[in-house]
């Protein structure tokens, strides 16, 4: 997956969220999905990007469980 694709997903899971958002009420289930695969999406953007800096291939990195993404410090 390249980094275009990466940034194609976040955009269409952000889109997702403010339509979720405006509407009335709001499925709070989808809503926490939907946060947990973009925090996803951006720590794979991160990790590639880092990979890419230290010479690394950019291969090696994958997307990391809810768990680990989700325990972040902000």
């Amino acid at each position: 997956m390249a980094d275009e694709d990466i940034i194609t997903r976040i955009s269409a899971l952000v889109d997702e969220e403010h339509q979720l958002r405006s509407g009335s009420g709001g499925d709070t289930q989808r809503l926490g999905e939907l946060e947990t695969q973009l925090d996803q999406c951006w720590d794979l953007l991160r990790q590639r990007r880092a990979k890419r800096e230290f010479g690394e291939p950019e291969s090696e990195a994958h997307v990391r469980p809810p768990e680990t993404v989700e325990k972040y410090l902000s």
